[in-house]
Order: C-alpha cells, then sequence, then structure tokens
C-alpha cells in the first residue's frame, strides 16, 4: 500500500531545498507548493482562532489562510471560497484545517500526497510532528561556505554574512538533533552536493525512504519550475535549468577572505563532519568570532522566548492539534480508516 505521509523539506537556506522540492513535485504521487507563509504563525496564534471542533471556528481560521496578506495563499493557484468550504466540512482539529491546504493543492495536480518545503522548518520539526505526526523531514545539507556567499547575494536576506554563518550551525545542528529525535522512518538527510553530482542515485535513495517508487522524471525538475516557482523569485532561476554541480564551490571566489578565515574556524568540525574540506585559511580576527558568538547567542535567545510562550499555551490548549487526515494520523489517533470525499478543484 503506497504512503500518504506528509513531506517536510528543510534546511538552511540557499542549500538547494527548491530544487528538492521541484523533484519530489515531478514525482507522480506528491506535490509540493511554492513557499506559504502561514504555517507557523497560525500555530503561534491558535488560541486566538479557538477549538476547531466548531466549524465557525475552522472557518475563520481557513478565512485568514485564504485572504492573509502575507500567507502567500494566491501562489497556490486554489479557489478560497472551496478551500474554506472544505476547511470548513474536514476533521475539527487545528493541523486538519492548515494541512487541508496542501491536501487542496495535491488534488489540483490529481495527486493523493502532499508536501511543503520551507528552509526554516528544521527549528520548528517538533511543533511539526505535534500537526502531523506521521511526517517525514527531508534535511538537505550544503556546504556552509557556499550557503553563506549565496545568502550575501539574496535581496531578501537583511542580515550579514556572520549571521549567515550562525544560521547554517543552527541549521546543522538541528539536523542532528531531529535525526537522533524522530521516530525511525521520520528523517532522511542527503548532500546537495552528492544530489547534484548523481541526482539518480540519490533520489532513489530518497525514493526508498518516502516508501515511493523513483520516477526518472524526478531528475529534470526545471520542468516544474513554470508550475511551481512564482516568477518574482528571480533568485530560483536556476531551478529552471538542468541540475548541475557548477553552483558548487563558488565561495572560494565569492567570499572575502575574513569571511572564509571565520568559516572555517566557527563552522570547522561541521564542515569536516559532512566531508567537506578546508582550505587552511589563516586563523581568524578574534573580533570576528566574537561577533559570531554574539549572533549564535541573540538567536538561541529569541527561540527560547517564542518556546517559553509556547509552553503557556500547551497548558491552555484550545483544542485538539493533531491532523486527522492521513491514515497514519487517524490510527494514531485511535481512529477507523476513513476515505475523505474529493475535493472540488481550483
Amino acid at each position: 500500500m503506497h504512503s500518504d505521509r506528509p513531506v517536510f523539506v528543510v534546511g538552511c537556506p540557499r542549500s538547494g531545498t527548491t530544487m528538492l522540492q521541484l523533484m519530489l513535485h515531478s514525482h507522480p504521487r506528491i506535490a509540493v507548493p511554492p513557499e506559504t507563509r502561514f504555517l507557523v504563525p497560525a500555530y503561534f496564534s491558535r488560541r486566538a482562532y479557538g477549538d476547531m471542533r466548531l466549524a465557525d471556528n475552522r472557518r475563520r481560521l481557513a478565512g485568514w489562510i485564504a485572504e492573509g496578506r502575507t500567507t502567500k495563499f494566491h501562489e497556490l493557484g486554489l479557489s478560497r471560497p472551496d478551500f474554506v468550504q472544505a476547511a470548513m466540512l474536514g476533521p475539527g482539529s487545528f493541523g486538519s484545517v492548515v494541512g487541508m491546504v496542501f491536501k487542496c493543492y495535491a488534488e489540483r495536480f490529481g495527486k493523493p500526497r502532499w508536501g511543503d518545503k520551507r528552509p526554516s522548518y528544521y527549528r520548528h520539526v517538533e511543533m511539526l510532528m505535534r500537526l502531523f505526526p506521521d511526517a517525514q523531514f527531508v534535511h538537505l545539507v550544503r556546504d556552509g561556505r557556499d550557503c553563506v556567499a549565496s545568502l550575501k547575494q539574496m535581496p531578501w536576506y537583511k542580515e550579514d554574512a556572520v549571521h549567515a554563518m550562525a544560521n547554517w550551525a543552527e541549521a546543522v545542528d538541528f539536523g542532528r538533533r531531529n535525526a537522533r529525535k524522530l521516530p525511525p522512518g521520520g528523517f532522511f538527510e542527503l548532500r546537495y552536493e552528492d544530489l547534484t553530482a548523481d541526482p539518480e542515485t540519490e533520489l532513489k535513495k530518497l525514493c526508498g525512504f518516502l516508501g515511493e517508487d523513483y520516477d526518472p522524471a524526478m531528475c529534470e525538475p526545471r520542468h516544474m519550475a513554470e508550475l511551481a516557482v512564482p516568477r518574482h523569485k528571480v533568485w530560483h532561476s536556476n531551478t529552471h535549468e538542468e541540475v548541475t554541480t557548477a553552483h558548487s564551490g563558488k565561495w572560494a571566489s565569492r567570499l572575502e577572505p575574513w569571511e572564509i578565515s571565520l568559516c572555517e574556524e566557527v563552522l570547522g568540525e561541521r564542515l569536516t563532519a559532512y566531508g567537506y574540506e578546508l582550505s587552511g585559511a589563516r586563523k581568524a580576527d578574534r573580533d570576528h568570532v566574537s561577533a559570531y558568538k554574539e549572533a549564535v547567542s541573540k538567536r538561541r535567545a529569541a527561540r527560547q522566548r517564542k518556546y517559553n510562550r509556547d509552553r503557556l499555551t500547551r497548558l491552555r490548549e484550545p483544542g485538539p492539534v493533531a491532523a486527522l487526515l492521513t491514515e497514519g494520523q487517524r490510527r494514531l489517533a485511535g481512529l477507523p480508516q476513513q476515505r475523505t470525499p474529493d475535493l472540488i478543484r481550483a
């Protein structure tokens, strides 16, 4: 029997997660939409929407997802009224309303299984498991020096190279933690460099993890770029081309000498653990190392504050959280298997 478990693609920004999203979206059974912006803020605001066992509360949450200015729902090509109606008629849990967006998106392409891609999800795996307890996570790792060099060029990245290094370290550390904590069959990790060098071999391994048959179309993700990458995201222009190794190692010419030194000093253990060779750059300046440590500390403190606030919310949970949309989710909730009626396509 084929799996219907949700699939989440995570990793440091600029690590190739959009390419991997398109590879998965090229599979005949899996649909992975462009990045949205509603899942995390909806979860942390869940008390405001109340108990999802009440249809009117489901309508309000679905309405915000469909009409919100920052949710990016409009990029999914779905009918707003049809989605709201599907959410109201669906199961009465918070995860079910949120997951219904992706279910509707998969139905748009006639596919039975959905995924979602957002790099920063790596730090929200525990939250995603609360919402989708049968989820599978795919963590893509790229040479941290290339990630830093690429982030520096992004118009939407407002931080400096030091913060980009802290971001990569955080993503890798969360990946290690998630690999230990998630149940068997819940976490899979691969390197961007291996995926671009031999996509067929790496994608066959990934399909084995997902419980899916490999499809050769996955090696040609550019054919899906027109459908699944919004035109305004010009920084994803490489996804319209063939898979190539040409973008690996560009850090050597794009990073300043002090940035290479700092990368290799503060990220060196992690880089070598993932098979990346160090250049032997000179020792980093003490002030730069201090700036890196300060960036790490600030990121950790911000996460802790958010986590502490959510711990209080969990003590007063407004209603059921876990989705009840897949066979696995219903089984974990002790419910019988139930076929969901086909949703109206946009």
